[in-house]
């Protein structure tokens, strides 16, 4: 039977990553047509967006991670470190023009005490108690599990009680063993960050999952890393936990400028398109694939909408992790260009909080401010 017709009817037992890596052989279009009747089957012709801050409040890290451009080093020696004040009173200013997310991902600072991070997060709900903290990847938790000897379940149970609400799904990177130790060596390895979310899951928490690709990696070595995040959040399914679980997936295209790694050229467009297709097509039990823009470019992340995904993120407001690589990112978009393109592209925007639970609808008779 025709390999892509066994994929669609789930019929994927006995296929390795190598077998599965022959996806990429279909035409773009033939990709894209299946990923897209997945997506419509879902959501129709929505399209997701939040309105989000991003905050980075260090940048000083006792890694060294080959892809990083964001962390202080020869390549960025502008090292800096954010107050917990200087933290709260940027999530205020965000609320007050409207986010409703702020996404707090940080570098492993080695003077930073276990309370620093709890303290940060009371202080964000303290003084302003209905923002949703999307905060901590799996990486950071693990480096504090590791540099203060505290077991997971404790950490993860003092995460939930200072506030944080949900996970994203940074430092998952690739996860075949090789290829990440050739570009994080040192940083938690693949159980280590499926088995923090597995275990932020059975607290019936949500959170999201990445990959980050078009670096050293190859096709399989994606495909490997899809099944490994389609297997986890199967046996979530089998465990019947109606409340925790993946999100979202988020493809996150590697950055060239500013780091260590000697990656090869970039992946053309139709070669990011079709892995956020078959992406798509692999992941029918997350219900979202997230076309990260900044990542991707905001032009890029239309087009992916027709190929699979379902969601821009956010406005964002300041990025600097993608950016410190490259990206041109760093300042944001506004709501109203976020839906402008959105329709322009012929689809629905609509405005998600952090769950996907739906906060508005902008259709024709909409206006966009």
């Amino acid at each position: 039977m025709d390999l892509l017709d066994c994929v669609l009817k789930g019929e994927i037992e006995g296929l390795d990553s190598k077998e599965l890596a022959k996806l990429y052989e279909y035409d773009i279009f033939t990709l894209g047509e299946a990923a897209d009747y997945i997506r419509k089957k879902y959501h129709s012709d929505k399209v997701f967006f939040n309105i989000n801050r991003h905050i980075n409040p260090t940048n000083i890290c006792a890694d060294v991670c080959k892809f990083c451009a964001f962390s202080a080093s020869r390549k960025n020696p502008n090292p800096y470190d954010m107050s917990i004040e200087e933290v709260v009173e940027q999530c205020i200013n965000a609320y007050n023009r409207g986010a409703k997310e702020v996404h707090i991902v940080s570098a492993h600072h080695p003077d930073h005490s276990y309370q620093y991070q709890l303290d940060m997060f009371r202080a964000i709900k303290d003084a302003v108690p209905l923002l949703h903290i999307k905060a901590m990847g799996a990486a950071e938790i693990d480096y504090l599990t590791r540099k203060f000897n505290v077991a997971l379940e404790q950490v993860l149970h003092d995460l939930a009680q200072a506030g944080v609400d949900s996970l994203p799904g940074g430092g998952a990177e690739i996860f075949d063993e090789k290829v990440r130790k050739s570009l994080c060596h040192g940083k938690a390895d693949a159980n280590r960050w499926l088995e923090i979310h597995k275990k932020w899951h059975s607290m019936g928490r949500m959170s999201n999952a990445t990959m980050l690709f078009g670096h050293i990696e190859e096709r399989h070595h994606r495909i490997d890393h899809i099944l490994r995040l389609r297997n986890t959040q199967t046996s979530l399914e089998q465990a019947n936990n109606k409340q925790g679980g993946f999100n979202a997936f988020i493809p996150l295209l590697y950055q060239r400028y500013n780091n260590f790694l000697k990656a090869k050229e970039a992946p053309s467009g139709q070669e990011i398109l079709k892995t956020i297709a078959i992406a798509r097509i692999l992941l029918q039990n997350i219900p979202h694939i997230k076309a990260y823009w900044a990542s991707l470019s905001f032009n890029l992340a239309i087009v992916a909408q027709e190929f699979g995904a379902n969601d821009m993120d956010g406005t964002i407001e300041n990025e600097s992790i993608q950016s410190a690589a490259g990206a041109k990112s760093k300042n944001g978009v506004t709501k109203d260009e976020m839906i402008s393109q959105i329709k322009n592209a012929g689809f629905l925007p609509v405005e998600r909080d952090s769950l996907y639970n739906e906060i508005k609808v902008y259709d024709e008779t909409s206006k966009c401010w």
